[in-house]
């Protein structure tokens, strides 16, 4: 493998150490390791800068499955390499954050670390994968490791309930997105994103194009928190604070975004796409905003904070998806949505990752997250309230820091739309930007709420859970406030992203777009004159001001009071309904009785064979080519018949198995008779054995007592057992009449003719079961092994009464 294969996946090698280092090294916190790691990471990506401001990319492919054409094939192109270095870099600062927030004495280190390396190293692989399969294998490993992260403390009842929401929705989403990428491959041929980018056209005239558009947008759209998919994000912030940073701010969340984004040069252009993104993408934006405003938990304040930012990016890549429809690289009217999303991305991870972590602070240091609680904190935390004021500040969209930048490029962008003359946006154009509007409004005052709530006011210590309030340890300071700085340098200093990250994300996005050798144009200023955008700025700053200091006479609203969001409920009844419609379902199924299991299995064997036999008008009799029947032949086949009817109507036990033996020695006997030595003489011994085995057992077991039957039961046992029988004889006499009919060959010839030549065999039977059919015998043996292993640990169960079992 490559050196980029081995960085991909040194998260997954670091997770297998993880145990032994916090098992034997106890005096040194475990995440002093795991901080190599993403370190390291950060320091390499950061190579493959001066590749991708250039215009270039790199490839890296180790084969996997050829045959099926999957490979593991590594892409670094400016979008990967971004979000690359947002999941090493932020990631470094989150575990030096872990490293002060959790304490190696309380908590399970190895676990907590291990789930981490495992979505850090996930995350890697979905950004970095160029192989669709691969990317949904990393995508579903991404899912399964949250998860495990959110319900860290399992213990919780809120931190399982999260951890299970978060697993059904996006898991859900991944299976949907799984489709899409299996709808791309029937039209393109290939799983390769590059090569199915180059061949656009044949997915563009296809009537697959809108099903594999959904199906895509259903995985991006559940990991990324979008409405009404946004609920599983809220509850998840019932993980530790650093996992919160991390997942929920700068990375799994924006994996959706990214999935978006690397799939533009496939769908954007077509109107669908344009709508369907940019109108989910506004309204969970504007969801969001409103649904914080509610909340009165510092991170849950966060968490729909979180989904109304991943809407504004959402939307701005569907409004800039028009750039392929017009196919005109140079117009700033058309790419300044992309522009505004890749950089807002960036943003988001700084300021959010720092209001995360200093939200983690407060809670470490008061006890508590309850803004109710809370207040009068900006003497006694003077340096978290300074990084939280910028964080804010940030997201607020006030300058000169630079979410005030990427907020008035999204303004510019959703008031361009009105002028696109396309998708029929002369219409309904003028609800985008009103709605942004709107939203950012909302987005001001949970800032506001945020802030001074938690900062002023009066000090309640009285409400705390500890006895003194002070600033935080420098070590879990120094995180939130490397981000901070972050925040006001590229504010001030937007211009440093511009062609070193963001040019080279957005020439990622919209590839093809633009003539050989050139750029888009990248310039990010703060003063662009009293324009449109400006009085939208000073618009949300003083209603968004004038709903804060009326607050005290809509905070008494049933909305305001409300923070339960109402798809909440619907999940919930949902769920429920499920788990009760399975219970009913299980209580049908599972009656305990053999003779039910058998019922139902028979009944739908008949169903769907009878169906598929009827729908492809397979029922053929032919009589023509059939061989005489021996009159020995005929006695055999009425012993059979008389024994395995009799068996029934026995009512002793004995009597009965010996009875059936016989119909099995007689089915030995006619093997024997058509040549066919293996399977007599595997039929002898099993009946032989069987036989002996069933007298010793039933010999000692107690007079048999008449069951009373319902006279229905016994006749849908007849009508089953009979439907069975005519199906499976219908089967097999059209499948020798149609093969004699259409001149078939059976595949008996091709066994016949390479056992020796390809497994060196002349028993076909042994061949076909050892090397034709190798894998599945050896997952029959498996599952023997797994039985037996089984089977050995209840006989070595020996419980002591106080379990609970």
């Amino acid at each position: 493998m490559t050196a980029l294969h081995w960085a991909t996946i040194s998260p997954f090698l670091l997770a297998i150490l993880i145990p032994f280092l916090y098992k034997y090294v106890r005096r040194i916190h475990t995440g002093w390791f795991v901080l190599i790691v993403p370190l390291v990471l950060f320091i390499y990506f950061l190579s493959f800068l001066p590749v991708t401001a250039n215009g270039d990319a790199v490839m890296r492919s180790v084969p996997w499955v050829p045959s099926l054409g999957i490979s593991f094939d590594l892409y670094i192109d400016g979008l990967s390499l971004l979000f690359a270095l947002l999941i090493s870099g932020i990631g470094t600062l989150v575990v030096l954050y872990s490293v002060y927030y959790l304490s190696k004495h309380k908590e399970k280190l190895n676990n907590f670390y291990v789930y981490l390396l495992l979505f850090m190293g996930a995350m890697l692989g979905v950004v970095l994968s160029d192989n669709l399969i691969v990317l949904y294998v990393f995508w579903e490993i991404t899912s399964i490791s949250s998860a495990l992260l959110i319900s860290y403390w399992f213990h919780r009842e809120k931190s399982t309930y999260g951890a299970q929401k978060s697993m059904y929705i996006t898991v859900f989403g991944g299976l949907s997105m799984l489709g899409g990428f299996s709808l791309l491959y029937v039209m393109t041929g290939t799983f390769s994103v590059r090569v199915i980018i180059a061949n656009v056209d044949l997915v563009a005239t296809s009537s697959l194009f809108l099903p594999a558009m959904i199906l895509i947008l259903l995985g991006a759209f559940t990991k990324s928190a979008q409405f009404p998919f946004h609920i599983w994000l809220p509850d998840a912030m019932e993980a530790p604070t650093p996992v919160s940073a991390y997942l929920h701010s700068a990375t799994m969340v924006k994996a959706g975004i990214y999935l978006v984004a690397r799939v533009t040069p496939i769908f954007g252009g077509a109107a669908e796409w344009f709508w369907i993104i940019s109108l989910v993408g506004l309204t969970t934006l504007i969801w969001g905003s409103i649904s914080a405003v509610r909340q009165k938990d510092l991170k849950s304040i966060l968490a729909f904070s979180t989904v109304s930012q991943l809407g504004m990016i959402m939307s701005l890549l569907g409004v800039g998806s028009v750039a392929y429809y017009f196919n005109d690289g140079d117009n700033a009217l058309y790419t300044t949505a992309i522009l505004a999303a890749v950089f807002h991305l960036i943003n988001h991870a700084t300021f959010k990752g720092s209001l995360f972590m200093t939200a983690g602070i407060i809670d470490h240091e008061t006890g508590t997250r309850d803004i109710r609680k809370l207040g009068g904190l900006m003497t006694l935390m003077p340096i978290t309230a300074t990084v939280s004021l910028i964080g804010l500040a940030a997201m607020a969209g006030l300058p000169p820091f630079n979410g005030f930048l990427s907020k008035e490029l999204f303004f510019t962008a959703m008031v361009n739309v009105t002028e696109y003359g396309i998708f029929s946006v002369e219409t309904w154009g003028i609800v985008l930007p009103v709605l942004a509007w709107i939203a950012s409004i909302f987005t001001f005052l949970y800032c506001a709420i945020l802030f001074f709530k938690t900062f002023t006011g009066k000090f309640q210590p009285e409400k705390l859970a500890v006895k003194e309030v002070h600033e935080a340890p420098f070590g879990m300071l120094l995180s939130p406030i490397i981000l901070g700085s972050l925040v006001v340098i590229f504010g001030l200093f937007p211009n440093i992203l511009a062609y070193t990250l963001v040019e080279p994300a957005m020439a990622a996005i919209l590839p093809g777009i633009l003539e050989p050798g050139e750029q888009f144009y990248v310039n990010i200023y703060h003063w662009h004159g009293f324009i449109l955008e400006l009085w939208m700025t000073i618009g949300v700053i003083a209603i968004g001001t004038l709903l804060f200091l009326t607050m005290k006479k809509w905070s008494q609203s049933a909305f305001y009071r409300s923070e339960q969001d109402i798809f909440n409920h619907i999940y919930d009844s949902g769920y429920n309904g499920l788990i009760k419609g399975s219970q009913v379902l299980t209580r049908v199924q599972m009656t305990g009785m053999l003779r039910d299991y058998f019922l139902y299995m028979c009944t739908f064997i008949v169903l769907i064979i009878g169906y598929t036999m009827i729908r492809y008008d397979a029922f053929a009799i032919n009589t023509d080519n059939l061989s005489p029947i021996d009159p020995y032949m005929w006695i055999v086949a009425i012993l059979l018949v008389v024994s395995v009817v009799a068996v029934p109507f026995i009512n002793n036990r004995i009597t009965a198995i010996i009875v059936a033996g016989v119909a099995g020695f007689l089915v030995a006997l006619i093997f024997t008779i058509f040549r066919a030595p293996d399977l007599a003489l595997t039929q002898l011994l099993v009946e032989t054995v069987s036989v002996i085995l069933f007298m010793l057992v039933f010999y000692h077991l107690p007079d048999l007592r008449k069951e009373k039957i319902k006279p229905s039961f016994k006749l849908i046992n007849l009508i089953v057992s009979i439907a069975v029988g005519v199906m499976i004889t219908l089967v097999s006499l059209s499948a020798f009449a149609l093969g004699s009919e259409t001149n078939f060959t059976s595949i008996a010839a091709y066994f016949i003719e390479n056992s020796k030549v390809l497994a060196g065999g002349y028993n076909i039977v042994n061949v076909i079961l050892v090397d034709f059919r190798g894998l599945d015998t050896m997952l029959e043996i498996l599952v023997l092994g797994i039985a037996a292993l089984g089977v050995v640990s209840l006989i070595k169960l020996r419980l002591k009464g106080s379990e609970d079992v």
